[in-house]
């Protein structure tokens, strides 16, 4: 199948997904403005197209919290992966580590961290955090996280509460899934996608049924689950876990220049600029337009990431020259899992790599290190 594009695997992955999962992944909250104006502030930036230099010398490395990456991009945490595709946390890790990135498991994926360690035989990956109200929970999955040899820890701070998305309530996408004759109708039209899921032992959330306290089943989970996510959530409990977990620690979901410079205060080795994919608050600006305001409010005092819209390298390639250190992809990298699983992964990171690599020679560039925004048209990116 000759792919060229994120694009194509979009459409394929939403020909073969049952419409409630495809819908989930390919949604916002509310009117969506935010979801859309991640990707069309991204492809707003235009280059300075430069030519006469030498560029047969090209390199993509470069590194992320200090581990080398061959691309400097990272597989975000999303959460529901394995109902993507069968086992979809297993096989995105998977790609990952054979592609030389590092891949974030949700708290909320189906595959277990101990399922991911396993099938990655034990390779670093990292581990994204939602801080719920039991902390003893919440102390027991940081615990696990050391003991799966993850390198890095993610805590997102942007789910206090959920943002409403009309698609999900509209397919009846809850825990579980509401089986409607139009849902069971639509599963059943996707063979393939059935045929997977039949066939995997992973079809619950792996990390928390049978590790929440009381929580041994899914009817067990959506009670529990709906209490737990904390609204009180401070800086104070950025500042336990990051004495509690010891490593690397990132704060994902920083869309304010203060709250970025608090979180590097509370021990943030990184902060992800994300609007958590326009899924969270509609109406708030897009991811983009955020990344300088925060990269000038860190002063180097901690690496900016840069997550929201990303569908191709050039993408990549104007966060990175807007001062991001490393970047994600969430829903490029589901679109590829839903279309053709593990391959489709890594078809994807190679074609945002390709896109990468093409677009800084012809801005005129050979390594990560050298690009920065004097790649950019200036009176664009005002």
């Amino acid at each position: 199948m000759n792919i060229t594009c994120i694009e194509e695997l979009r459409l394929l992955a939403r020909k073969r997904m049952p419409k409630m999962f495809y819908d989930y992944v390919d949604a916002g909250s509310w009117t969506e403005y935010s979801y859309r104006a991640n990707e069309a502030d991204l492809q707003r930036i235009e280059f300075r197209q430069r030519v006469a230099v030498d560029i047969s010398q090209r390199s993509t490395t470069s590194t992320m919290l200090g581990q080398p990456v061959t691309l400097p991009m990272a597989i975000a945490p999303t959460g529901l992966t394995g109902m993507v595709h069968a086992n979809g946390e297993i096989l995105a890790a998977r790609a990952a580590k054979n592609f030389g990135i590092p891949f974030t498991l949700s708290t909320m994926s189906i595959c277990s961290i101990e399922a991911v360690a396993q099938a990655t035989q034990h390779h670093p990956f990292w581990f994204q955090l939602y801080v719920m109200r039991d902390r003893q929970f919440v102390a027991r999955l940081i615990e696990r996280a050391k003991a799966a040899n993850c390198s890095a820890l993610v805590v997102t701070m942007d789910l206090q509460v959920f943002g409403q998305r009309h698609k999900d309530i509209k397919n009846g996408l809850s825990t579980p899934p509401k089986m409607t004759l139009k849902n069971m109708i639509n599963i059943a039209s996707k063979p393939r996608w059935c045929r997977n899921m039949l066939a995997s032992p992973h079809r619950n959330f792996g990390n928390i049924i049978g590790h929440a306290s009381g929580v041994e089943s899914i009817d067990a989970m959506m009670a529990w689950t709906q209490q737990q996510f904390d609204p009180c959530l401070s800086w104070r409990d950025v500042e336990w876990i990051k004495q509690r977990w010891g490593g690397k620690l990132i704060v994902k979901g920083i869309m304010d220049a203060e709250d970025a410079r608090l979180a590097v205060a509370a021990g943030a080795d990184a902060v992800i600029v994300s609007n958590h994919g326009g899924r969270q608050l509609d109406g708030v600006s897009s991811s983009i337009s955020m990344l300088p305001l925060i990269v000038d409010a860190v002063k180097n005092q901690a690496e900016v990431h840069f997550d929201g819209g990303i569908r191709s390298g050039q993408d990549v390639l104007k966060a990175i020259a807007l001062g991001a250190k490393g970047t994600y992809i969430g829903r490029s990298m589901l679109y590829g899992l839903g279309a053709l699983g593990e391959q489709g992964v890594t078809c994807a990171l190679n074609i945002i790599r390709n896109e990468f690599d093409l677009s800084m020679a012809f801005c005129g560039k050979t390594e990560v290190a050298a690009i920065d925004a004097t790649i950019l048209r200036q009176d664009i990116c005002r």
